[in-house]
Protein backbone atom coordinates (compact mmCIF):
# COMPACT_ATOMS: atom_id res chain seq x y z
CA UNK A 1 0.00 0.00 0.00
CA UNK A 2 1.31 3.39 -0.83
CA UNK A 3 2.00 6.09 1.63
CA UNK A 4 0.50 9.41 1.23
CA UNK A 5 2.93 11.14 3.51
CA UNK A 6 5.18 13.41 1.77
CA UNK A 7 8.64 13.26 1.28
CA UNK A 8 11.30 14.67 3.47
CA UNK A 9 13.46 17.96 2.41
CA UNK A 10 16.84 16.01 2.11
CA UNK A 11 19.34 18.09 3.89
CA UNK A 12 22.95 18.14 2.26
CA UNK A 13 25.25 17.25 4.89
CA UNK A 14 28.99 19.30 4.75
CA UNK A 15 31.96 18.05 5.85
CA UNK A 16 32.93 18.92 9.68
CA UNK A 17 35.70 20.31 8.63
CA UNK A 18 34.61 22.12 5.37
CA UNK A 19 32.28 23.72 8.16
CA UNK A 20 35.14 25.01 10.51
CA UNK A 21 36.79 26.23 7.08
CA UNK A 22 33.66 28.15 6.54
CA UNK A 23 33.40 29.64 9.79
CA UNK A 24 36.93 30.74 10.65
CA UNK A 25 36.66 32.29 7.18
CA UNK A 26 33.73 34.42 8.00
CA UNK A 27 34.78 35.34 11.38
CA UNK A 28 38.36 36.60 9.78
CA UNK A 29 36.02 38.54 7.30
CA UNK A 30 34.09 40.24 10.32
CA UNK A 31 36.99 41.01 12.08
CA UNK A 32 38.89 42.78 8.77
CA UNK A 33 35.67 44.64 8.72
CA UNK A 34 35.49 45.86 12.50
CA UNK A 35 39.01 46.81 12.36
CA UNK A 36 39.18 48.88 9.13
CA UNK A 37 35.67 50.55 10.69
CA UNK A 38 37.35 50.94 13.81
CA UNK A 39 40.62 53.02 11.84
CA UNK A 40 38.15 54.67 10.15
CA UNK A 41 36.31 55.98 13.11
CA UNK A 42 39.60 56.50 15.21
CA UNK A 43 40.77 59.99 15.37
CA UNK A 44 43.51 60.99 13.27
CA UNK A 45 46.58 62.89 14.74
CA UNK A 46 49.16 63.45 12.81
CA UNK A 47 52.45 64.64 13.53
CA UNK A 48 53.03 68.76 13.33
CA UNK A 49 54.60 70.13 11.16
CA UNK A 50 57.83 72.56 11.95
CA UNK A 51 55.95 75.63 11.43
CA UNK A 52 53.16 74.58 13.29
CA UNK A 53 55.38 73.45 16.55
CA UNK A 54 57.24 76.79 16.03
CA UNK A 55 53.90 79.37 15.98
CA UNK A 56 52.59 76.79 19.36
CA UNK A 57 56.25 77.03 20.62
CA UNK A 58 56.23 81.27 19.87
CA UNK A 59 52.69 80.78 21.83
CA UNK A 60 53.34 79.13 24.69
CA UNK A 61 56.57 81.87 25.07
CA UNK A 62 53.66 84.73 24.62
CA UNK A 63 51.59 83.50 26.88
CA UNK A 64 54.20 83.05 29.64
CA UNK A 65 55.39 86.87 29.14
CA UNK A 66 52.10 87.60 30.19
CA UNK A 67 51.81 85.11 33.07
CA UNK A 68 55.08 87.45 34.10
CA UNK A 69 54.04 90.36 33.77
CA UNK A 70 50.90 89.29 36.22
CA UNK A 71 53.62 88.06 38.23
CA UNK A 72 55.51 91.57 38.52
CA UNK A 73 52.46 93.13 39.48
CA UNK A 74 51.52 91.22 42.11
CA UNK A 75 54.94 90.91 43.25
CA UNK A 76 55.06 94.41 43.51
CA UNK A 77 51.33 94.65 44.96
CA UNK A 78 52.70 92.16 47.55
CA UNK A 79 55.46 94.08 48.45
CA UNK A 80 54.20 97.64 48.76
CA UNK A 81 51.26 96.10 50.82
CA UNK A 82 53.32 94.54 52.84
CA UNK A 83 55.04 97.69 54.08
CA UNK A 84 51.81 99.01 54.28
CA UNK A 85 51.09 96.24 56.92
CA UNK A 86 54.18 96.98 58.83
CA UNK A 87 53.46 100.46 58.73
CA UNK A 88 50.00 100.07 60.23
CA UNK A 89 50.74 97.26 62.57
CA UNK A 90 53.92 100.10 63.89
CA UNK A 91 50.85 102.55 64.17
CA UNK A 92 48.91 100.31 66.00
CA UNK A 93 51.39 99.33 68.70
CA UNK A 94 52.12 103.44 69.23
CA UNK A 95 48.75 104.07 69.74
CA UNK A 96 48.27 100.97 72.10
CA UNK A 97 51.03 102.55 74.39
CA UNK A 98 49.63 105.60 74.32
CA UNK A 99 46.15 103.81 75.29
CA UNK A 100 47.74 102.20 78.03
CA UNK A 101 49.79 105.41 78.70
CA UNK A 102 46.18 107.19 79.60
CA UNK A 103 45.49 104.28 81.07
CA UNK A 104 48.13 104.47 83.74
CA UNK A 105 46.76 108.17 84.09
CA UNK A 106 43.43 107.40 84.79
CA UNK A 107 45.09 104.33 87.21
CA UNK A 108 47.08 107.34 89.33
CA UNK A 109 43.99 109.65 90.01
CA UNK A 110 41.85 106.82 91.02
CA UNK A 111 45.02 105.56 93.51
CA UNK A 112 45.02 108.80 94.97
CA UNK A 113 41.25 109.55 95.18
CA UNK A 114 40.95 105.97 96.75
CA UNK A 115 43.73 106.90 99.78
CA UNK A 116 41.71 109.73 100.08
CA UNK A 117 38.53 107.70 101.46
CA UNK A 118 35.89 106.06 99.37
CA UNK A 119 35.72 104.62 95.31
CA UNK A 120 35.84 107.69 93.64
CA UNK A 121 34.06 107.82 90.30
CA UNK A 122 37.53 107.80 88.44
CA UNK A 123 37.60 104.49 90.36
CA UNK A 124 34.70 103.58 89.22
CA UNK A 125 35.03 104.05 85.75
CA UNK A 126 38.29 102.07 86.22
CA UNK A 127 36.43 99.29 86.89
CA UNK A 128 33.76 99.34 84.46
CA UNK A 129 32.53 97.00 82.21
CA UNK A 130 31.98 99.55 79.69
CA UNK A 131 33.86 103.39 80.37
CA UNK A 132 32.10 105.16 77.39
CA UNK A 133 28.72 104.18 79.16
CA UNK A 134 29.49 105.10 82.25
CA UNK A 135 31.17 108.35 81.15
CA UNK A 136 28.19 109.45 79.20
CA UNK A 137 26.70 110.00 82.63
CA UNK A 138 25.88 113.39 83.71
CA UNK A 139 26.33 113.13 87.19
CA UNK A 140 29.71 111.33 86.48
CA UNK A 141 31.19 113.93 84.34
CA UNK A 142 30.11 116.74 86.71
CA UNK A 143 31.67 115.18 89.43
CA UNK A 144 34.90 114.95 87.82
CA UNK A 145 37.98 117.84 88.01
CA UNK A 146 38.78 119.49 84.81
CA UNK A 147 41.99 117.52 84.54
CA UNK A 148 40.65 113.82 85.02
CA UNK A 149 38.25 114.80 82.38
CA UNK A 150 40.80 115.48 80.18
CA UNK A 151 42.49 112.38 81.12
CA UNK A 152 39.30 110.73 80.53
CA UNK A 153 38.84 112.08 77.06
CA UNK A 154 42.47 111.30 76.05
CA UNK A 155 42.35 107.79 77.09
CA UNK A 156 38.54 107.42 75.24
CA UNK A 157 40.40 108.85 71.95
CA UNK A 158 43.59 106.80 72.03
CA UNK A 159 41.76 103.58 72.58
CA UNK A 160 39.29 104.17 69.56
CA UNK A 161 42.43 105.09 67.25
CA UNK A 162 44.50 102.42 68.20
CA UNK A 163 40.83 99.88 67.61
CA UNK A 164 40.93 101.81 63.87
CA UNK A 165 44.15 101.01 63.41
CA UNK A 166 44.23 97.38 64.09
CA UNK A 167 40.98 97.28 61.72
CA UNK A 168 42.96 98.96 59.43
CA UNK A 169 45.97 96.72 59.66
CA UNK A 170 43.74 93.51 59.86
CA UNK A 171 42.25 94.19 56.37
CA UNK A 172 45.86 95.69 54.54
CA UNK A 173 46.87 91.90 55.85
CA UNK A 174 43.77 90.16 53.99
CA UNK A 175 44.89 91.76 50.95
CA UNK A 176 48.45 91.05 51.18
CA UNK A 177 47.31 87.19 51.36
CA UNK A 178 45.19 87.66 48.49
CA UNK A 179 48.38 89.67 46.69
CA UNK A 180 50.32 86.75 47.80
CA UNK A 181 47.82 84.14 46.47
CA UNK A 182 47.90 85.45 43.07
CA UNK A 183 51.42 85.84 43.12
CA UNK A 184 52.00 82.02 43.73
CA UNK A 185 49.14 81.39 40.81
CA UNK A 186 51.14 83.29 37.92
CA UNK A 187 54.59 81.87 39.22
CA UNK A 188 52.58 77.97 38.60
CA UNK A 189 51.50 79.71 35.13
CA UNK A 190 54.44 80.77 33.69
CA UNK A 191 56.36 77.61 35.13
CA UNK A 192 53.91 75.84 33.30
CA UNK A 193 53.92 77.53 29.94
CA UNK A 194 57.51 77.09 29.56
CA UNK A 195 57.95 73.66 30.70
CA UNK A 196 55.31 72.64 27.94
CA UNK A 197 57.38 74.45 25.00
CA UNK A 198 60.64 73.00 26.58
CA UNK A 199 58.89 69.77 26.23
CA UNK A 200 58.21 70.60 22.69
CA UNK A 201 61.15 71.40 21.33
CA UNK A 202 62.54 68.41 23.62
CA UNK A 203 60.90 66.06 20.96
CA UNK A 204 62.35 67.30 17.30
CA UNK A 205 64.20 65.38 15.65
CA UNK A 206 67.87 67.00 14.50
CA UNK A 207 66.92 67.69 11.35
CA UNK A 208 63.51 69.38 12.65
CA UNK A 209 65.60 71.37 15.15
CA UNK A 210 67.30 72.41 11.84
CA UNK A 211 64.22 73.13 10.38
CA UNK A 212 62.92 75.58 13.13
CA UNK A 213 66.18 77.00 13.06
CA UNK A 214 66.16 77.81 9.22
CA UNK A 215 62.48 79.54 10.31
CA UNK A 216 63.67 81.74 12.79
CA UNK A 217 66.57 82.99 10.18
CA UNK A 218 63.92 83.85 7.80
CA UNK A 219 61.87 85.73 10.42
CA UNK A 220 65.08 87.57 11.65
CA UNK A 221 66.07 88.53 8.01
CA UNK A 222 62.63 89.55 6.98
CA UNK A 223 62.65 91.67 10.05
CA UNK A 224 65.82 93.24 9.29
CA UNK A 225 64.80 94.52 5.79
CA UNK A 226 61.93 96.24 7.70
CA UNK A 227 64.37 97.72 9.78
CA UNK A 228 66.73 99.01 7.15
CA UNK A 229 63.39 100.58 5.32
CA UNK A 230 62.74 102.12 8.48
CA UNK A 231 66.18 103.38 8.90
CA UNK A 232 66.08 104.83 5.55
CA UNK A 233 62.88 106.34 5.58
CA UNK A 234 64.04 107.98 8.72
CA UNK A 235 67.32 109.52 7.39
CA UNK A 236 65.73 110.96 4.50
CA UNK A 237 63.14 112.76 6.30
CA UNK A 238 65.96 114.01 8.16
CA UNK A 239 67.79 115.22 5.76
CA UNK A 240 65.09 116.78 3.86
CA UNK A 241 64.03 119.07 7.02
CA UNK A 242 67.84 120.14 7.24
CA UNK A 243 66.72 121.12 4.07
CA UNK A 244 64.18 122.61 4.42
CA UNK A 245 65.67 124.42 7.94
CA UNK A 246 62.20 123.45 9.85
CA UNK A 247 64.23 122.20 12.41
CA UNK A 248 60.76 119.47 13.27
CA UNK A 249 58.76 116.80 11.86
CA UNK A 250 55.80 116.14 9.81
CA UNK A 251 53.88 115.18 13.25
CA UNK A 252 54.37 111.52 13.01
CA UNK A 253 53.16 110.26 9.67
CA UNK A 254 54.77 106.64 11.04
CA UNK A 255 55.78 105.89 7.25
CA UNK A 256 58.18 102.87 8.79
CA UNK A 257 55.70 99.83 7.85
CA UNK A 258 54.14 98.77 10.47
CA UNK A 259 53.27 102.13 12.65
CA UNK A 260 51.51 100.37 15.53
CA UNK A 261 48.91 102.13 16.90
CA UNK A 262 50.84 105.12 17.70
CA UNK A 263 49.59 108.44 17.42
CA UNK A 264 52.39 110.62 16.97
CA UNK A 265 51.12 113.30 19.13
CA UNK A 266 54.58 113.83 20.78
CA UNK A 267 56.32 112.89 18.20
CA UNK A 268 58.72 115.72 17.40
CA UNK A 269 62.43 115.41 17.86
CA UNK A 270 62.81 115.26 21.67
CA UNK A 271 65.35 117.89 23.26
CA UNK A 272 68.54 117.82 23.95
CA UNK A 273 67.58 116.71 27.82
CA UNK A 274 65.68 113.61 26.83
CA UNK A 275 68.40 112.99 24.55
CA UNK A 276 70.77 113.10 27.32
CA UNK A 277 69.05 110.48 29.42
CA UNK A 278 68.47 108.39 26.85
CA UNK A 279 72.42 108.20 26.01
CA UNK A 280 72.95 106.87 29.56
CA UNK A 281 69.56 104.77 29.42
CA UNK A 282 70.85 102.83 26.34
CA UNK A 283 74.34 102.54 27.39
CA UNK A 284 73.27 100.77 30.30
CA UNK A 285 71.02 98.35 28.25
CA UNK A 286 74.47 97.95 26.09
CA UNK A 287 76.12 96.52 29.10
CA UNK A 288 73.61 94.14 29.67
CA UNK A 289 74.30 91.99 26.66
CA UNK A 290 74.88 88.78 26.80
CA UNK A 291 72.82 88.85 30.47
CA UNK A 292 70.01 85.96 29.89
CA UNK A 293 66.37 86.59 30.28
CA UNK A 294 64.82 84.96 33.44
CA UNK A 295 61.27 86.01 34.49
CA UNK A 296 60.63 88.25 37.01
CA UNK A 297 63.98 89.50 36.95
CA UNK A 298 65.50 93.15 37.02
CA UNK A 299 69.25 92.45 37.37
CA UNK A 300 72.06 92.81 37.92
CA UNK A 301 72.42 89.49 36.61
CA UNK A 302 69.38 88.93 34.43
CA UNK A 303 66.70 90.43 33.50
CA UNK A 304 63.12 90.06 31.82
CA UNK A 305 62.16 92.87 28.73
CA UNK A 306 60.41 95.16 31.57
CA UNK A 307 62.98 94.82 33.87
CA UNK A 308 65.69 95.88 31.84
CA UNK A 309 63.77 98.43 30.29
CA UNK A 310 62.83 99.63 34.01
CA UNK A 311 66.58 99.11 35.45
CA UNK A 312 68.23 101.36 32.13
CA UNK A 313 65.81 104.51 32.69
CA UNK A 314 66.47 104.38 35.91
CA UNK A 315 70.27 104.62 35.40
CA UNK A 316 69.22 107.79 33.48
CA UNK A 317 67.54 109.04 36.97
CA UNK A 318 63.84 108.50 35.73
CA UNK A 319 61.71 105.42 37.25
CA UNK A 320 59.54 103.57 35.44
CA UNK A 321 56.76 101.50 36.78
CA UNK A 322 57.09 97.69 36.76
CA UNK A 323 55.01 95.89 34.39
CA UNK A 324 54.55 96.86 30.69
CA UNK A 325 50.88 97.64 31.07
CA UNK A 326 52.30 100.39 33.36
CA UNK A 327 55.16 101.31 31.55
CA UNK A 328 52.97 102.07 28.40
CA UNK A 329 50.81 104.52 29.90
CA UNK A 330 54.57 106.38 30.83
CA UNK A 331 55.50 109.58 28.75
CA UNK A 332 54.51 110.67 25.17
CA UNK A 333 53.19 108.32 22.83
CA UNK A 334 55.16 108.56 19.42
CA UNK A 335 54.36 106.57 16.43
CA UNK A 336 57.02 103.75 14.76
CA UNK A 337 58.41 106.52 12.22
CA UNK A 338 59.06 108.96 14.63
CA UNK A 339 61.04 106.78 17.00
CA UNK A 340 64.27 108.57 18.55
CA UNK A 341 67.22 106.14 20.83
CA UNK A 342 65.60 105.78 24.19
CA UNK A 343 61.99 105.38 23.40
CA UNK A 344 60.32 101.94 24.36
CA UNK A 345 58.36 100.05 21.62
CA UNK A 346 55.93 97.69 23.08
CA UNK A 347 54.84 94.11 21.75
CA UNK A 348 51.26 92.32 20.48
CA UNK A 349 47.82 93.21 21.66
CA UNK A 350 48.52 92.07 25.14
CA UNK A 351 51.01 94.75 25.54
CA UNK A 352 53.10 91.85 26.91
CA UNK A 353 56.87 92.59 25.54
CA UNK A 354 59.15 95.83 25.55
CA UNK A 355 62.19 96.45 23.83
CA UNK A 356 64.24 100.22 23.78
CA UNK A 357 64.98 101.83 21.22
CA UNK A 358 68.23 102.61 19.97
CA UNK A 359 67.97 104.03 16.16
CA UNK A 360 68.14 102.27 12.68
CA UNK A 361 64.91 100.12 13.04
CA UNK A 362 66.51 98.21 16.07
CA UNK A 363 66.06 97.82 19.82
CA UNK A 364 68.18 96.11 23.25
CA UNK A 365 65.58 94.05 24.79
CA UNK A 366 65.38 90.89 26.82
CA UNK A 367 63.91 88.34 24.88
CA UNK A 368 62.57 85.29 26.12
CA UNK A 369 63.54 81.95 28.03
CA UNK A 370 66.99 80.55 26.63
CA UNK A 371 67.71 83.64 24.71
CA UNK A 372 70.16 86.77 26.03
CA UNK A 373 69.64 90.07 25.99
CA UNK A 374 71.07 91.34 22.31
CA UNK A 375 69.86 93.69 19.88
CA UNK A 376 66.95 93.01 17.60
CA UNK A 377 64.77 94.44 14.54
CA UNK A 378 61.56 96.14 16.27
CA UNK A 379 59.87 94.64 13.22
CA UNK A 380 60.82 90.91 14.93
CA UNK A 381 57.55 91.26 16.84
CA UNK A 382 53.94 92.79 15.79
CA UNK A 383 54.41 96.75 17.65
CA UNK A 384 51.39 97.45 19.37
CA UNK A 385 52.61 101.29 19.94
CA UNK A 386 55.29 103.32 21.41
CA UNK A 387 56.35 105.79 24.32
CA UNK A 388 58.80 108.68 24.92
CA UNK A 389 59.24 108.07 28.87
CA UNK A 390 61.06 111.30 29.55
Amino acid sequence: MASHRKPRTRILAVPAHRRTAAGLTTAALASVTLLTQSADAAPRNPKPSIEEVKKKVDGLYRQAEVATQKYNAAKERAGTQREKVDGLREAAAQRTEKMNEARRELGTFASAQYRSGGLSPTAQLMLARDPQQFVDRNHLMERLTGRQQEAVADYQDQQAQAARKRAQATRSLEELQKSQEALKTSKQDVQDKLTEARQLLSRLTAQEKERLAELERKKKAEAQRKAERLAREQAERERQEQQDGSGGTNGGSGSGGDTGTGTGSGSGVPDGSYATKAEKAIAFARAQMGKPYVWGATGPASYDCSGLTQAAWKAAGVSLPRTTWDQVKVGTRVATGDLQPGDLVFFYDDISHVGMYIGDGKMIHAPKPGANVRVESIYYMPIYGSVRPA
